[in-house]
């Protein structure tokens, strides 16, 4: 005999559904997000087929796919723990939300496929470095140290929104420190590959977010009392020039 109870633990899972049926702006939701992570899928299959065939070889490796296991389960656990009820005070339903959500998700996507176009054949999911291994700092890599990542957890906040927040808020902070961790593996593997011009570029542009650099000159702060690596190096000379 189905009750209030009953009803409330199947909402979960029928929620999306029903949402699609209430009005053009959900089914615009839908619709956005499935165009713009299947984009991504689409681009990143193709991207790992093309490197299994003809990328360069792998020199130094690091895995990474276990944290990644490690952090979706307990974004699960989280998600499971707290009651549905709590989480609707955090829906917001405005259209000027979804909006902005949308916009997000579509600049967002085209930055990492951008981004992810420019690495070529040197993307790996695991931190690796290849044979012949070149250090991008130009285009998306000029803007942000992990361009890809950026992108990534713009799309991840831009589904939130377009998704009216709610129990999706748990996907950003999750991702966030997913690409915090894999930063923490990454930058130490590009600074012993490339001792002289890493530091360099770590200096002059930010991990994450755009134009911080800019914003902390302006203010005059040291962002990079922000990063203890970049903090504990010693004083490199400048760029040499042909």
């Amino acid at each position: 005999m189905g009750g209030p109870l009953g009803q409330d633990e199947e909402r979960p899972v029928t929620s999306i559904l029903t949402a699609v049926t209430q009005s053009p702006l959900h089914v615009l939701v839908v619709a956005g997000i499935a165009a713009c992570w299947g984009a991504f899928v689409v681009a990143w299959l193709a991207g790992a087929l093309y490197n299994a065939a003809r990328g360069p070889a792998q020199r130094t490796r690091t895995r990474f796919s276990p944290v990644m296991l490690v952090g979706a389960f307990i974004g699960w656990a989280v998600f499971r723990a707290v009651p549905y009820a709590d989480w609707q005070a955090l829906t917001l339903e405005a259209p000027w939300v979804r909006m902005l959500g949308l916009a997000i998700l579509i600049g967002s996507t085209v930055f990492t496929l951008w981004a992810r176009l420019v690495l070529g054949a040197m993307w790996n999911s695991d931190p690796i470095v290849k044979q012949g291994h070149e250090l991008r700092t130009d285009g998306p890599y000029g803007i942000t140290r992990h361009p890809i990542y950026t992108g990534m957890l713009g799309m991840l906040l831009g589904t939130v929104l377009l998704a009216g927040v709610g129990q999706q808020i748990l996907i950003f902070p999750v991702g966030l420190l997913l690409f915090e961790i894999k930063i923490g593996i990454e930058e130490p593997l590009m600074s012993a590959t490339f001792p002289d011009e890493y530091p360099r570029y770590r200096q002059r542009v930010p991990k994450l977010i755009p134009g911080l650099r800019i914003i902390g000159r302006r203010q005059g702060i040291d962002v990079n009392q922000t990063d203890p690596q970049v903090r504990s190096m010693p004083p490199t000379h400048p760029p040499h020039t042909d």
